[in-house]
């Protein structure tokens, strides 16, 4: 906080509220958040603004760097928030007023990235490992399971069961077969996940007539993905809208901007609100 005070030319008795994450997350770490903005808050004599961590991903697309950026989509956009912890659509109506149209019914897509990159003992988090391999595979060279699921929800487990029997079954045949083709392993599995992704978006864009989508959330920094909302904008005439890298994983900016929007409609919240560790939107 210091130093985001200094560079911000500021001192915090300039500070007129204090925005914070709630939930959903890790409980350890939100309870020091918390504790640290109430006894921040409670020491200035200003409101305490709490802000869901999944609405900041959202809100991270409302960051404007200069007077004139004229970047952000506008009001109502579909939003694909995907994150090690999260996967879901979201119709963004307003910066309170926003409905999930789908989510995974188990685990997040990051989370099966980073499954997979441990099963293939690359290394956690596994993201940015997969990313730099894939650029130098072939997405098509191996074929993993996707899901049927009903609707816009969607569902990463089986995908992950396949990826570990498929891997089993080439190791056994040839035991150094993951160093020999840890590239291609890659591209396939970043292709399987971001087809599942953009089959269940193409879903909402139909079904709500929306072509403005946003991509939100830690994954939306993989290539593959930003690859694949390009391709959608020339096919589809999608309006497309990707974050920088700097917004796309967990940031002060986002809770930041949320706050703002939330301290100009006057939601303040009490101090003794708790967090949460449930993936809701509040």
């Amino acid at each position: 906080m210091d130093q985001a005070l200094k560079r911000a030319g500021i001192t915090k008795d300039d500070l007129t509220a204090v925005a914070f994450t709630r939930g959903p997350g890790l409980m350890g770490s939100l309870l020091v958040g918390v504790s640290f903005a109430k006894g921040l808050a409670r020491a200035l004599g200003i409101p305490l603004i709490d802000v869901n961590h999944l609405q900041g991903h959202v809100m991270a697309h409302f960051i404007k760097e200069s007077d004139d950026d004229q970047s952000a989509p506008p009001l109502p956009f579909l939003c694909l928030l995907v994150s090690g912890g999260n996967s879901q659509i979201v119709l963004v109506k307003a910066y309170n007023d926003m409905e999930v149209l789908g989510q995974t019914i188990d685990d997040a897509a990051g989370e099966a990235i980073d499954k997979c990159s441990k099963v293939m003992g690359l290394g956690y988090p596994g993201g940015p490992i997969i990313d730099r391999l894939a650029r130098q595979g072939n997405p098509h060279a191996y074929k993993f399971a996707e899901p049927h699921i009903p609707g816009m929800d969607y569902s990463f487990s089986g995908l992950k069961t396949s990826f570990l029997y498929n891997l089993r079954d080439w190791v056994q045949a040839e035991p150094d077969f993951i160093e020999r083709h840890k590239e291609d392993i890659a591209a396939s599995l970043e292709y399987t996940i971001v087809d599942i992704l953009m089959k269940k978006l193409r879903m909402a864009v139909k079904t709500t007539g929306i072509k403005h989508v946003a991509v939100a959330g830690g994954v939306s920094a993989n290539t593959g993905l930003r690859e694949a909302f390009h391709d959608h904008a020339r096919r589809f005439g999608w309006k497309i809208y990707i974050p920088k890298f700097s917004y796309t994983t967990d940031n002060a900016a986002m809770i930041g901007i949320t706050g703002y929007y939330k301290y100009l409609a006057g939601e303040f919240c009490p101090i003794d609100v708790p967090a949460f560790s449930k993936v809701t939107f509040k």
